[in-house]
């Protein structure tokens, strides 16, 4: 589906006029697809040889692994001249050389469709599902788990838009459903999860009044509902709760250096047990792509929101991310690419409060249309302070990705 950014050139709210190195097509790299009608698919398998240096996140005793991943994917979308219909369906087979308990199989279906009403105006929908694994380096991750924590994830969504020459108006559903599967100890102890499962639904409308051609500003207000399947006396506090956003800002494209959306307001989560506190504060959403050269782009990203905490005693944090990619094409078929992010997690109900420092560096060579191979380096550093029971660790993975498409 088109995104906010890059519309159809006749729309008050195009962000077209610059293409980032990610968006770039490359004749002769690009993969052909198998006709099915009125549809494309797209099939892709991706092999990746990995070494993490500490496969369990942990301050001491770290551990190094070498890991085996296999990642089959297929796209299918239509080829018509109005609407839209895609779907896809992808697995991630993780495979570790010395410690099997490890090994995990995440899988993935989904579906979307779009409906053009008019020319200006839009429904689209969509559905999906998963069965995910939560990485060892989540603050939500139980270390006296044996292996990792599994989870299905079920979302669907429905929005609207409709241009009026300058006003753009929108309105969004979004419904989420987090099901847990319980972890256990190396000695066969059940490590409960029931208690982090819920559904979170939010509805969202906005709207942008294009104030040039170039520049429009928006206003954007969000109300979310999470209930958890578990309720006191099987859970000692209850974690439902219900939040608010407000957004103001600017959705704008700067001749052929910059285009981006920030937008800054108000974030609070009210929680029903009144053992919890409140959680309120700034709330920010941005993204900015700054093109210096027509083969380097920059990529800007912020945002600050209230988050679950899967911790006991904890209701949610304040999550607050800032980040850098930049891309750049040193040839048609080799892309460099390097960022770097820093992330800051504020806990409710428990002294703790966690700072991330993420890192990491690739190049990708297209070899033709069906081969591309990917090497890679990533760093990630947290410090945990407080008395809550965070862990101050380091990651580094170093990988090969050879990717097969047609």
């Amino acid at each position: 589906m088109r995104s906010a950014l890059n519309q159809g050139a006749d729309s008050s709210f195009a962000r077209d006029r610059n293409i980032s190195v990610r968006q770039r097509p490359r004749e002769g790299y690009e993969a052909i697809g198998v006709p099915l009608g009125a549809f494309m698919a797209y099939p892709k398998l991706s092999l990746t040889a990995e070494h993490n240096d500490n496969i369990y996140a942990t301050s001491t005793g770290e551990i190094d692994d070498m890991i085996w991943r296999v990642q089959p994917e297929v796209n299918i979308t239509s080829n018509w001249s109005r609407h839209l219909l895609s779907a896809y369906g992808r697995a991630t087979i993780n495979r570790y050389q010395d410690f099997d308990s490890e090994d995990t199989e995440d899988y993935a279906l989904g579906a979307a469709g779009r409906l053009d009403i008019l020319r200006s105006a839009t429904v689209s929908a969509g559905v999906d599902w998963a069965q995910l694994t939560e990485p060892r380096t989540s603050s939500s991750s139980p270390i006296a788990s044996e292996s990792p924590i599994q989870y299905d994830l079920t979302s669907a969504s429905l929005a609207g838009v409709r241009e009026f020459n300058r006003l753009k108006l929108s309105a969004r559903y979004d419904y989420r459903k987090y099901d847990y599967e319980d972890g256990r100890t190396a000695g066969g102890v059940v490590v409960e999860q029931d208690d982090r499962d819920r559904d979170v639904q939010a509805i969202t409308a906005r709207a942008d009044y294009a104030v040039s051609p170039a520049t429009a500003l928006f206003l954007e207000l969000s109300k979310n509902w999470r209930e958890y399947d578990l309720a006191p006396p099987a859970v000692t506090l209850t974690r439902d709760s219900e939040g608010v956003q407000a957004l103001v800002g600017a959705n704008f494209e700067l001749g052929a250096l910059t285009r981006g959306e920030i937008g800054v307001g108000y974030i609070s989560q009210e929680f029903d047990d009144p053992a919890f506190n409140d959680i309120d504060g700034l709330g920010a959403r941005a993204q900015v792509e700054w093109f210096p050269t027509q083969l380097t782009t920059v990529t800007l990203t912020g945002s600050r929101t209230v988050e679950d905490s899967g911790i006991v005693g904890s209701s949610g944090y304040l999550s607050t991310n800032v980040g850098a990619q930049v891309d750049h094409e040193l040839m048609r078929n080799v892309i460099l690419t390097g960022q770097v992010a820093y992330g800051n997690d504020d806990y409710e109900g428990i002294d703790r409060e966690d700072d991330r420092l993420t890192a990491g560096l690739s190049g990708t060579y297209l070899l033709n249309r069906h081969v591309g191979v990917t090497v890679g380096y990533s760093y990630f550093d947290q410090d945990s302070a407080g008395a809550g029971g965070g862990q101050d660790f380091k990651v580094n993975k170093v990988g090969a990705t050879l990717t097969l498409q047609f």
